[in-house]
């Protein structure tokens, strides 16, 4: 996967206006390696805590929207402070470490940084933030409104049934029924049935 180191003067470019101050804070008291990636399909960030041979190195994908990105960094801010105030004492996604992302997501949406849509699903979910960045379903659905729109590209749950997509490995299968909150769909070349995530972003196969 591609990377580059970015200086931290450049981040604003990544995040919304108005942001650069605080989120620069951060990075600089912490001494923080910061990498943009050009894309990466099963993670949106990732962070490496300080050793005696490295500092703490975040990485974030680039190709994320502004408030995307914002909210991913914010995440993997939240796992240093947690390492520094706990070490490795405490689970990576647990009660210290939501308190902490919490704690980050409220001082930006009290200071009005996110469009309304985006600030109620932020809201809603400051008492237990998700484990993974941007999981939750409500929130993603409104941070894809601030995408630059991609051809044929589109949610599960946006898809007829009986659709043919493409997945990011390059499989194909046609969209079945709704099981609870997962879809049922067949792998084309297998015949096998596999469940997706009503928000898991495919390839729509044109029909004809």
């Amino acid at each position: 996967m591609a990377k580059k180191e970015v200086p931290v003067s450049h981040l604003e470019q990544f995040i919304p206006a108005g942001t650069g101050e605080a989120v620069l804070r951060y990075l600089h008291e912490y001494k923080v390696h910061l990498t943009i990636a050009r894309e990466r399909k099963s993670i949106l960030g990732d962070y490496r805590h300080r050793t005696h041979h490295h500092n703490h190195r975040i990485s974030v994908n680039g190709n994320l929207n502004p408030y995307a990105f914002l909210v991913t960094l914010l995440h993997e801010i939240a796992h240093l402070l947690t390492f520094e105030q706990h070490g490795n004492k405490v689970a990576a996604h647990g009660r210290e470490w939501k308190n902490i992302f919490g704690l980050l997501l409220q001082q930006f949406v009290q200071n009005g940084v996110f469009p309304a849509d985006i600030e109620l699903e932020l809201s809603a979910s400051l008492k237990n933030p998700a484990a993974s960045s941007c999981a939750e379903e409500g929130l993603l659905r409104v941070l894809r409104r601030y995408d630059l729109p991609k051809s044929h590209h589109h949610f599960v749950e946006e898809l007829p049934a009986g659709s043919l997509f493409r997945t990011r490995d390059g499989r194909v299968f046609k969209k079945g029924e709704q099981l609870r909150k997962r879809y049922k769909c067949t792998e084309v070349k297998t015949g096998r049935a596999y469940l997706f995530s009503p928000v898991y972003e495919i390839e729509l196969i044109p029909a004809g």
